[in-house]
Order: structure tokens, then C-alpha cells, then sequence
């Protein structure tokens, strides 16, 4: 299975101190991957890098916020320089602002489209150029259910989610010439950060085992499979995809 192997290559996550994006990172670092874990808060951030190295895998921190360019310019060149040129790069920092779109405060919606959106392209930006150069790369973006269907209050978070997709596929368009294949992963509803707390809401759980044809929510272990797919050389003619890992949620009505 020498297709799947990340060995010898760098894998930097966005937002990776918890979550999500702790257990992709986990999951690329068991396929061969030296992790480059990023977080803005840098006690969930060391945490975070202490339990990957405890499991016996390659990692690092890199403290940044990803809405500020002049942090990121500084990071990125500082952690290839310790760790090795960046092969793989999961934009996976994101937040969630659940709020009435006709109450919804301007500084609010432009939060979450800052960190959801920005905050991929500035980070993107400023790993691709060295991508670029070697002609080699794999970007994979945090997509999510609604960066296809809306839910009442998730207006910002819809718009920015809506926006990533059609990054992902710009990013596809713009860098296909130099080898650099960009994708995104849509997960559906995951037992893990707000979803965790969600699915102790009977009614709520009762209505997502309902709504989904697995009738079950999403385990974060179950979305490292599609990861370390698209960050391997078994994808290597996969680009401008977005991977739907809902338990067939949008396929049904």
C-alpha cells in the first residue's frame, strides 16, 4: 500500500490543538507523516504536541492565529526551516457563531468569515509558493454540510463554509499545472467538539439518527481515511473534489 504512505513528508493542520483536527493530524502522523500541529492557543497547542509525541509520533507546534498575515509570514518559513518543506497542508481552523441572521451583528459575520475563509487563504498563500516551486503539493480544506444545505441560525457559517468549496475549486483550477492537487473533506455530524454536546440533546440526536441513512453520528476516527487519501499519491489525479463523509445525510431527502 506504498500509495498511502506519508513517509518523509510534512504535514502542517490548521487548528489542530483538539477536535477534529488533533485526530487528523493524528491519523496522517500513523501514515508516515512528520506533524506540524498549529494553534493560537498555546497551552492547548504544547497539550497537543505532547499527546502526539507520547503516541510515538513525529510533531511539532507552530503558534499562529490564521487571520493575521504578519504571524504567518513568520511561522511558515520558521517551521520549514525546523521540520522540512511543507508537502501537505489541512486548513482545518474554523468557528461556528450560531446566530439569527436578522439579529446577526456585522462584527460577528465578519468574524466568522475572517477565520473560515481568510484564514485558509492566507495561510494557502503563503505555503503554496513553496509548493509551487517544487512542483508538488496537497491542500485539503475543511468543508462542511453546509458548505451545501443551510440551517436556521448558521447563516455565517454557511456563507463562509459555501465560500471554502468554491476556494477549493479555485485553488484546483489555478495551481493543476504545477502539480498541486487541492480538495475538501465535508464531514456531516461528528461526536466531537460542539457536535459531542449537541448529540446530548435527546431530541436533537433522535433527529440526526433519523436524518441520516447510517442513523448514527460520525466518528472523528472515521474521517482519517478520506485525510490520508487525499494528502497521499493515491489522489495524485484527484483535485477540485469536495469528499462527502456524512453517512449519506445529503444524499437523502
Amino acid at each position: 500500500m506504498d500509495l498511502f504512505d506519508l513517509s518523509g513528508r510534512v504535514a502542517l493542520i490548521t487548528g489542530a490543538g483538539q477536535g477534529l483536527g488533533l485526530t487528523i493530524a493524528r491519523g496522517l502522523g500513523q501514515a508516515g507523516a512528520t506533524l506540524v500541529v498549529n494553534d493560537r492557543d498555546e497551552a492547548r497547542l504544547e497539550r497537543a504536541v505532547e499527546t502526539l509525541r507520547a503516541e510515538g509520533l513525529e510533531a511539532v507546534g507552530s503558534l499562529f492565529d490564521v487571520t493575521q498575515a504578519a504571524e504567518i509570514a513568520q511561522a511558515i518559513p520558521r517551521v520549514e526551516r525546523e521540520a522540512g518543506p511543507i508537502h501537505i497542508l489541512y486548513n482545518n481552523a474554523g468557528i461556528q457563531r450560531r446566530v439569527a441572521l436578522e439579529s446577526c451583528e456585522e462584527a460577528v459575520f465578519r468574524e466568522v468569515l475572517e477565520v473560515n475563509v481568510t484564514g485558509i487563504f492566507l495561510v494557502t498563500r503563503q505555503v503554496v509558493r513553496g509548493m509551487i516551486a517544487r512542483r508538488t503539493g496537497k491542500i485539503i480544506n475543511m468543508c462542511s454540510l453546509m458548505s451545501e444545505v443551510g440551517r436556521v441560525t448558521t447563516a455565517p457559517y454557511t456563507a463562509s463554509k459555501g465560500a471554502v468549496k468554491m476556494l477549493t475549486k479555485a485553488m484546483a483550477v489555478e495551481w493543476g499545472k504545477h502539480n498541486i492537487q487541492a480538495n475538501g473533506v465535508r464531514p456531516g455530524y461528528f461526536l466531537s467538539g460542539m457536535g459531542e454536546k449537541l448529540s446530548q440533546d435527546p431530541a436533537f440526536n433522535a433527529w440526526i439518527c433519523s436524518r441520516t441513512p447510517a442513523a448514527r453520528w460520525g466518528h472523528p476516527n472515521e474521517l482519517i481515511g478520506v485525510a490520508v487519501f487525499l494528502a497521499s499519491r493515491a489522489s495524485d489525479f484527484v483535485t477540485g473534489q469536495v469528499i462527502y463523509v456524512d453517512g449519506g445525510m445529503l444524499a437523502s431527502l
